[in-house]
């Protein structure tokens, strides 16, 4: 495995900013999607405010956490040395900063931990100053937390099966945990978004896992994308997609939402319907990573609009 690769100098800071991926910003996005599904005489409480910036503190410090073990990881078993090859000119290699040189894996992990001890810092902060502190939401930041970090490193998920699970869980709990800790409830309606939130980010991630499938399994990474035939992975990807409807009508049919949200999402669905057209019927799984991008952003979107509209 090649340690560095010669390449424009850059600043430290920088080179942090890169190993946290902080360009990647829409697991962020939950925030003003919880804010719009307040009531809206909570939507200007100082309280709900400062705990909705609080909490995503911690998400942008976890994930930062979160992705730092990976890159190390992913350094040290030659998996992304493999997946950000610059003879394949297909993934910008500049967004691994220890593949550059441009940190050491003392670096990069010191900055792991640091970050992790922030993240539990701006969570315990959060919930000293949340309108409601109720038991569920308790449990849930530790298990979000832990889950989250041992991605890569600690228990290694994303080593044993759980990449998927993962992917899915911690961007849509970045929905419910701060909804439960200024709403203090759970609804029909937050249980639908927290889905709808993780499941567009997983929908990003599947289609990386195309091109990353030879590096990833000689790492010995267990994914759907490494364990499963192309084939076999194509039909994993179809179901995984048609799960976005399936919970939208199955949110309708329970009246946890009306018709008109429903509306409010067609053309997200559109665009997931795009993006299959890319990833399955083209083979351009490249394509359909940005297009699950755009998806999930499209679809922050229509959340924002259908829940000042539809639903408050």
């Amino acid at each position: 495995m090649s340690q560095a690769i010669a390449v424009k100098p850059t600043g430290r800071l920088r080179a942090y900013a890169r190993l946290a991926k902080l360009s990647f910003f829409d697991y962020y996005l939950a925030a003003p999607v919880v804010w719009a599904l307040l009531p809206s005489d909570l939507r200007n409480d100082p309280k709900v405010l400062w705990t909705l910036v609080v909490t995503t503190l911690g998400w942008v410090a976890m994930t930062a956490a979160t992705v730092a073990f990976d890159d190390v990881h992913g350094f040290r078993d030659g998996s992304d040395d493999v997946n950000y090859d610059p003879k394949a000119a297909l993934r910008n290699r500049e967004r691994k900063p220890l593949l550059n040189g441009d940190l050491t894996e003392h670096q990069a992990l010191r900055f792991g931990y640091l970050a992790l001890l922030a993240s539990l810092l701006w969570m315990g902060v959060a919930v000293a100053i949340a309108p409601h502190t109720p038991a569920w939401v308790l449990m849930l930041i530790p298990f979000q937390v832990a889950i989250s970090v041992q991605y890569s490193h600690g228990m290694r998920l994303s080593y044993r099966g759980g990449q998927e699970l993962v992917l899915l869980l911690s961007p849509g709990l970045m929905a419910l945990i701060p909804y439960g800790l200024v709403d203090g409830h759970f609804t029909g309606v937050i249980a639908l978004e927290t889905y709808l939130i993780g499941v567009w980010s997983l929908l990003v991630s599947v289609y990386s896992n195309v091109n990353d499938r030879e590096g990833d399994r000689a790492a010995g990474r267990k994914n759907l994308a490494t364990v499963l035939t192309p084939s076999a992975y194509s039909v994993a990807i179809a179901l995984i997609s048609l799960t976005e409807t399936a919970a939208l009508l199955i949110a309708w049919a329970a009246d946890a939402v009306p018709g008109w949200f429903l509306l409010c999402m067609v053309p997200v669905l559109v665009m997931r319907a795009r993006q299959l057209r890319a990833g399955l019927g083209q083979n351009n799984a490249l394509l359909a990573r940005k297009l699950g991008v755009d998806t999930h952003r499209l679809g922050v979107a229509a959340l924002l609009i259908a829940n000042l509209l539809v639903i408050r």
